[in-house]
């Protein structure tokens, strides 16, 4: 049986008439899973091998509220979808920078002074603020220097092909679907893509010993977007100096929530939130560090940490900074007013955030929940025993009045499948009080994964494994 004609078979817990949500008016309601559906070539079938990789998550954009959602009003961290008001633990905007008066407030000066959008390719000219940015950038993270793109997408799928020409690109594993995406277009370009199993060292050094094609890059995650944790990455440093490899690492999730070490520090996530290298102690020595503002400081902008040398060459090498549209000028405007504040009061919000994550993962852990998040982190990945029960427990936590992130089938492995919390400064103690006791709720009444669901998944895994030996 194909992947879409089990997951049509599957229950659907619909999005109800009396939810009252709307759909964009350029939505295509699908039949079922998939429905029959347009073909461009009428003998290929290139749509159904598609929907047939994505069945899982297309059923639940379908059906689910909480997926391709139209937000209709905000108010802090409540959110109301329809007449259904939740509280938000989807947003990314960690530092609760979105919604700060003093950042939102600075915007209108920098509107007057440089219009709405500079709409110059960056390689044509930028508006001074981009080099005030980048200098700040600088001295905040510690690297040689600073460069800006619109979006780290951007960053993977122009600078990858750069970095590693006809060289090798070492993948991790669980790395970003984006920075696999940048390999996939450096592959392309000529470049040779190897794997190695995700946070280990001792694979992508037996990978790399065994490869004579230069140049090397190495790409991985800092703080993973699902699982929240962050690798050895003084391991991986000095592997990359010894094989005279880049590191090259995406901290979209780390950036502005952990920073270097101090005996100052107010929290376990240390100072200034400049980044995962500083926190573990590391040099930018054979390091490119790519971080964004569109988390932690609500702000649609990106920079790579690089060599000056290197940043040269990106201005007429990397397609972004010849051809696309710069970010915005309120973007550049809340950025630099993100920086004034971090440096005044981040420490402080980091700590709020930092108490509030724990009280979730206190109360996690009381309720013998299994997470893979062992950093301490603000995202928290729960898995379901049962990845088909996706649909009654997103409906749950909805009714619930509970919006955070599903973790469907293919974005996460199939023993994975469950949905990922994450903690912003802007949620308030009421609603960290209502996650929780949400959370024991939904133990109560479903199956989540337990410490003993995870030894069962290894021993299945290692019978398998024996077997095919």
């Amino acid at each position: 049986m194909s992947l879409a004609e089990r997951a049509s078979r599957a229950p659907v817990f619909a999005r109800r008439k009396e939810d009252r949500l709307r759909r964009r008016e350029t939505d295509t309601v699908v039949s079922g899973l998939i429905g029959p559906q347009p073909l461009r070539r009428e003998t290929d079938g290139w749509l159904e091998r598609w929907m047939e990789t994505v069945a899982d998550l297309a059923r639940l954009k379908a059906s689910h509220p909480m997926l391709d959602a139209v937000i209709d009003e905000q108010d802090g961290r409540r959110i109301r979808i329809g007449d259904h008001w939740l509280f938000d633990f989807a947003s990314c905007n960690y530092l609760g920078f979105d919604l700060d008066p003093e950042i939102i407030a600075a915007v209108p000066e920098y509107l007057s002074r440089w219009g709405t959008h500079p709409s110059w390719s960056r390689l044509l000219g930028s508006p001074v603020l981009y080099e005030e940015i980048e200098e700040r950038v600088t001295e905040l993270v510690g690297g040689e220097d600073t460069l800006l793109f619109p979006t780290i997408t951007h960053i993977h799928m122009s600078v990858l092909p750069v970095l590693v020409g006809a060289g090798t690109i070492f993948l991790d594993g669980r790395a970003h679907k984006t920075i696999y995406d940048g390999a996939m277009i450096a592959r392309g370009h000529g470049a040779t893509v190897q794997r190695f199993r995700h946070d280990d060292p001792a694979h992508l050094e037996q990978l790399l010993r065994s490869s004579a094609i230069t140049p090397r890059v190495i790409a991985l995650d800092g703080v993973n977007s699902m699982l929240g944790n962050a690798p050895d990455l003084r391991e991986f440093a000095r592997i990359a100096r010894e094989y005279d490899a880049l590191l090259y690492v995406d901290d979209a999730h780390g950036f502005g929530v952990v920073g270097e070490r101090s005996p100052d520090e107010l929290s376990a996530w240390g100072m200034r939130g400049n980044g995962i290298i500083r926190h573990q102690g590391e040099t930018f020595e054979n390091v490119i560090f790519i971080a964004g503002f569109s988390k932690a400081y609500s702000s649609l902008l990106a920079f790579l940490t690089l060599p000056t040398r290197l940043k040269d060459v990106l201005k007429v090498a990397a397609p972004p900074y010849l051809y696309s549209g710069p970010s915005p000028v309120a973007s550049l405007a809340t950025t630099i007013a993100g920086l004034d504040v971090n440096e005044r009061r981040g420490d402080a919000t980091r700590l709020d955030m930092f108490r509030k994550t724990q009280r979730v993962l206190d109360r996690v852990h009381e309720l013998g929940i299994y997470t893979p998040n062992h950093s301490g982190y603000p995202l928290i990945e729960i898995p379901l025993a049962d990845h088909e029960d996706i649909d009654a427990v997103g409906r749950f936590l909805f009714d619930r009045g509970i919006y955070l992130t599903m973790a469907a089938y293919p974005l996460v492995p199939k023993d994975e499948v469950g949905f990922r919390v994450q903690i912003t400064a802007a949620n308030d103690d009421e609603q960290i009080e209502r996650l929780c006791e949400v959370l024991g709720e939904i133990n109560e009444r479903f199956e989540l994964q337990h410490d003993h669901h995870r030894e069962l998944l290894r021993e299945r895994a290692a019978r398998h494994q024996g077997a095919v030996r």
